[in-house]
């Protein structure tokens, strides 16, 4: 197309997407963070959570329940906290247990408005220190992305003096970051940010199917314009 034949074409609008698509592996759930939480929880827990894992009797159920509601409720308002847009989590047993993995989709303070190039944000982080990590540029939605991968290793100094409660339930986790830019709407950013203890051992084969696990789900992702 010559220079005259653009100047001569009407402009495009172009719009941004008003959210996304991906697709989740059976028995997870989304929790939005923004509204509908409260209902998307009331939904979880009596319409998903209909079995509860081996070894828990009949009479504990209901306890098992709203322990894992208040759980769910401590996850959603630490995540909307940090910006988070929706919690995903896994609510139904495989194998007889309950999967310990989570994984959020927030909006990230990159940009504030301002049009920098998305390649040129990547470049930066991906020349960030990932302690103990690595940091690979990546594709998602046909666009740019960054993903970074490590180890949290809780700091026994800092544990030592926090509440019990606290400590019981600080686990190492392996953790994966997706950061990407939100299409066609320059200066908005997006994270995919998953974290699982797997089953103890970060470097198990049952932890690295976890992380393909959410490998493949990130792969589903798609903007969504209607």
């Amino acid at each position: 197309m010559s220079t005259s034949d653009l100047e001569q074409q009407p402009p495009v609008e172009v719009t941004a997407p008003r959210g996304y698509e991906l697709v989740l592996p059976p028995g997870w759930v989304r929790i939005p963070l923004r509204e509908g939480t409260k209902e998307a929880l009331e939904n979880v827990l009596f319409s998903h959570m209909g079995q509860v894992p081996e070894g828990i009797p009949r009479d504990e159920a209901m306890r098992f329940r709203l322990d894992m509601r208040r759980q769910m409720e401590k996850q959603a308002r630490a995540a909307r906290r940090n910006g988070g847009l929706d919690l995903y989590l896994p609510v139904l047993p495989r194998g007889g247990i309950f999967l310990m993995a989570s994984f959020i989709v927030a909006e990230m303070p990159i940009g504030q408005g301002h049009a920098v190039p998305p390649q040129a944000v990547i470049a930066q982080l991906a020349n960030e220190d990932v302690r103990g990590g690595t940091a690979t540029k990546v594709d998602v939605a046909g666009a740019p992305a960054l993903r970074r991968a490590y180890h949290s290793i809780p700091d026994k100094e800092k544990l030592s003096s926090a509440p019990e409660a606290v400590q019981q339930v600080a686990l190492p986790t392996r953790r994966v970051e997706y950061v990407l830019p939100v299409a066609d709407d320059p200066g908005r950013w997006v994270s995919i940010n998953f974290s699982t203890p797997g089953d103890g051992d970060l470097e198990s084969e049952f932890t690295g199917v976890l992380v393909e696990l959410f490998d493949a789900v990130v792969g589903t992702f798609r903007w969504s314009y209607e």
